[in-house]
Order: C-alpha cells, then structure tokens, then sequence
C-alpha cells in the first residue's frame, strides 16, 4: 500500500559525507519538485545537474540546502505513465497501482482519446478503471453507455457516477476501487475530475494553489501534477495530472499495438501469419470478428478503425 512504500529509513551520507533522505515527489513543475519526507513535511527540490527526471509518484533520495533541497537519486521505478509524440515526451506519473479515467455522457467523449490512454496504461502494466460521469443526464448517458459496451465487454470495468459535492453514494463507490492504491486521474475537460477530486480530497484546490505558488507556475495550476492523499493514514493516493486532449504513442511499435488492445488480441492468435498486421492479411482471425453488417463479430468497428488508423500512425516515417 502507498503508506508502507512511503516509510522509509535514512538513505545515509554520499561519499562527500553529506546525509541523504528518503522523499516521496508529490507535485512538479518544469525542473522543481515537491518532496514530502517519512514524516509528512514538504520541501521544494531541484534535480541535480541540468535534467529533470523526477516526476510525481518517483521515491527518492534527497539532500537538504538551506530551506530547499536537492533530488541527488531517483529510486527503481514500477512503471511510468507517459505519452509521446513526434516532438517531446510527457511523464505523467511513476509506480502507480491503476489510472482511473474519467469521462462524462454530456461533452461527448473522444473514444480515440480513450483507447489512447487505456494503451499506454497496458504498455506500462497499469490497471485502468474507466469511469462514466452525469449518469443524471438520463438519454445523453444512455448514448455514452451504449458506446462503451466493447469496454465493459473486455475485462475494463466502467462505473457509472453521477458526481455533485455532496455525493456520498458515488464517494463510497470510488473508495471502493481507489482504497488502499495510488491512482492516477485522468479526464478531457468537462468530465468533472475537479469535482471528483475534491470530493474526495477536501480542500484539494487550496492545496494545489500552494503547490502551484511553491513551485513558482503562478496560476497555471493546468500545468502542475500533484499527489493528494485521501486518508490520514496515507494508503490512499490520488494524482490530478493535465494533458489528456493530445495522447500520443510513439512510444508504441506497430506490431506491438494489437497485444496492447484486449479485444484485438484475443484473435490475434487465429491469424494464418505470425507476422499478421491484421490490416489486408487473408486468413486474418481479427478481421473476420469485425463487425459489419453481414458479419456479428466481436470486434466493433469503431474499435477496429482506432486499431487501423494508430497502425498507420505509428508506421508512418519518424523525421
């Protein structure tokens, strides 16, 4: 659980004899951190040398300089949740034990989006949780259901909320998948992360303007990942990262990209080739579960479209 991974011993002196301490990274911006200790005390640090690699979630070691500090080590990582594209990489977050994704019937969801983000989490190992917001908004949520049936037929399960600031209902119906873990949280605008956070996490804005004003982004907040724990006990973690509306995966090989979508490799393997990119291949055992209109496969057509149109994405020339 967060809370034993958290505890930890002093690291020990550096060979130049200075004592080093164990930190956990709970907010970051550009090249500072905020690192909290065993004890809960939080301090910013910067990274030793000119590259920051520390993200949220990272355990490591740290020296102190006066009121600030200094990351000196970033400890063995679980995973890492990032995305890429052709340009940059952006890392969410590291040694998470789920992400949750959050979308609502009412703005209409990207299911590109989606399955972007529910890749990357398979890429890395992540357990993800998809959560359908507005459940209020009886034909919109009808309609958003409806669109992900081939989610809830795959072994992703997807809750219904119907978040207010005041829900309890759904507050003990997020526990029950949050308790215990450290969940990253992600959701396009509109699907009401803030409002879910914050029920979760009072006094969550507050604090993510302290973090923000430490950490020197002013009021970009948009920009800054933080951690928040949910009980006293610190077993319970939520981290609030931006970033959803552009998920790229460069970080993707081609023919890796079916083993990382659940319905398509559950019939990779009925394929007459090995090497099969069920795109054209005869023999395919992925394009004959499409479904159409003469065929009721197991693989939605929408689904199948998102797997063609990433192939392509991720085939084509990196300059």
């Amino acid at each position: 659980m967060a809370s034993s991974r958290q505890r930890g011993r002093g690291a020990g002196p550096t060979p130049g004899g200075a004592t080093l301490q164990d930190g956990l990274v709970v907010g970051s911006h550009g090249r500072h951190c905020v690192v909290e200790t065993p004890d809960g005390e939080r301090r910013i640090c910067h990274p030793r040398g000119k590259k920051s690699q520390a993200v949220v979630g990272d355990r490591v070691q740290w020296q102190a300089s006066e009121d600030e500090g200094t990351i000196e080590r970033v400890l063995e990582r679980r995973n890492l949740f990032y995305r890429q594209d052709e340009i940059r990489t952006k890392s969410f977050a590291a040694n998470l034990d789920q992400v949750l994704i959050l979308v609502a019937a009412e703005p209409e969801f990207s299911e590109h989006q989606l399955a972007r983000a529910l890749i990357a989490a398979e890429a890395e190992r992540i357990r993800p949780v998809i959560a359908l917001n507005k459940s209020d908004l009886v034909e919109p949520f009808a309609r958003a259901w409806a669109r992900l049936a081939p989610y809830r037929h795959m072994h992703y399960g997807v809750l219904p909320l119907s978040l207010t600031a005041s829900g309890e209902v759904d507050r003990e119906a997020l526990m029950h998948q949050l308790a215990g873990k450290t969940t990253l949280v992600l959701g396009p605008s509109g699907a009401g992360k803030s409002t879910l956070i914050n029920l979760l996490v009072p006094g969550a804005t507050a604090l993510t303007g302290e973090i923000s004003q430490a950490l020197n982004s002013g009021k970009h907040t948009t920009t800054t990942t933080t951690w928040y724990w949910v009980d006293a006990e610190r077993q319970t973690a939520l981290i609030d990262s931006p970033g959803f509306q552009e998920f790229g995966l460069h970080h993707i090989e081609p023919m890796q990209l079916a083993t990382l979508m659940p319905d398509i490799a559950a019939h990779a393997g009925e394929c007459r080739f090995y090497n099969c990119t069920h795109l054209h291949e005869p023999g395919c055992g992925v394009i004959s579960q499409v479904e159409s209109a003469a065929n009721a496969g197991q693989i939605s057509a929408t689904r199948y479209k998102i797997y063609s149109d990433l192939f392509a994405e991720l085939s084509a020339p990196k300059y």
